[in-house]
């Protein structure tokens, strides 16, 4: 008897949830790096030398970009886009830096539903009862990570807080790009401003770095760039309905790391927060894919 060959969806299905897997590997490592180089760099300093290296690493794709020159709306995005996201990585350095990485991690999960609302707000997207429904689920899991009230919070979750916000408003801005600029001429504009950016506010604290530090940082840049490009892959590969939940093992790869390497408390209060935020995240995800497939079959109906 032959063999049943293989679903050829089944298998890139699988091949998206992988590189979306090696994805959140690669971030928190980017995490736990940050979170091993404490405060011993001012957060200005250590964002900085991260993009520097970052840059170097993009420069083959940022030539060619700025040989064709930059239409000046463009390049007004560019700045506006740079400025966004120049203040998030500080704001997410110092937060490395003093709570714990899972919480970090947790937090950082509101960034797509901030981008949700801002869609909404700023591009005239349409909000559905749904959708606001999900978001209001998010802010509550938010709320079971925070714990306002409840808990100090401190200098480091608000910090984490305003990144979030931040890399939302940043994210938009690389939408409207995305109309006029292909991505990775998008990646290498943000890598350039990003640098220039931080420059000015590293310059401010700079302290001497030594070597091994060089080293963390530009591996920093290693595990960073990884992640993005994984990401990509499984974007590529697979439907974000099957890749958007893989990403909360992220938090799950984040709380051991802080556990095993940090001697951090394992938080049950921040697994079922991030959890119920990354479900709100795919139940919007699913509801998009649900959206666009009907669009594009009243579309085909109508040729």
């Amino acid at each position: 008897m032959s063999a049943r060959p293989a679903d050829p969806s089944r298998t890139r299905t699988l091949e998206g949830v992988l590189w979306m897997l090696a994805s959140g590997v690669s971030f928190v490592g980017v995490t736990g790096i940050v979170r091993h180089l404490g405060t011993d760099i001012p957060a200005a300093q250590g964002a900085f030398l991260r993009f520097a290296f970052g840059a170097l690493f993009l420069l083959p794709t940022l030539v060619p970009v700025l040989r064709q020159g930059v239409p000046l709306a463009t390049l007004k995005l560019y700045g506006l886009r740079g400025a966004f996201h120049t203040a998030a990585v500080i704001f997410w350095f110092f937060a490395m830096a003093r709570i714990p990485v899972a919480e970090v991690t947790a937090i950082g999960y509101l960034n797509p539903v901030l981008v949700t609302v801002g869609a909404a707000l700023f591009f005239s997207e349409r909000l559905a009862l749904r959708r606001i429904l999900a978001v209001a689920v998010a802010l509550v899991g938010a709320l079971i990570v925070l714990r306002p009230g409840l808990r100090e919070l401190s200098a480091g979750h608000l910090a984490q807080l305003c990144a979030a916000t931040l890399f939302a408003g940043s994210y938009l801005l690389a939408r409207r790009l995305s109309d006029v600029a292909g991505a990775g001429a998008i990646v290498a504009m943000m890598s350039a401003t990003v640098t220039l950016g931080l420059l000015p506010f590293a310059l401010l604290v700079w302290v001497p770095v030594g070597a091994d530090q060089l080293l963390w940082l530009a591996l920093v840049a290693v595990f960073a760039t990884a992640g993005h490009y994984c990401m990509t892959r499984a974007f590529g590969a697979a439907p974000l309905t099957v890749t958007q939940p893989v990403t909360f093992l992220q938090l799950l790869w984040a709380t051991l790391l802080g556990a095993l390497a940090f001697g951090e408390r394992v938080d049950p209060f921040v697994l079922l927060g991030g959890g119920i935020i990354i479900s709100a995240i795919s139940y919007i995800t699913w509801r998009e894919s649900v959206l666009k497939r009907r669009a594009s079959a009243v579309a085909l109906a109508n040729t």
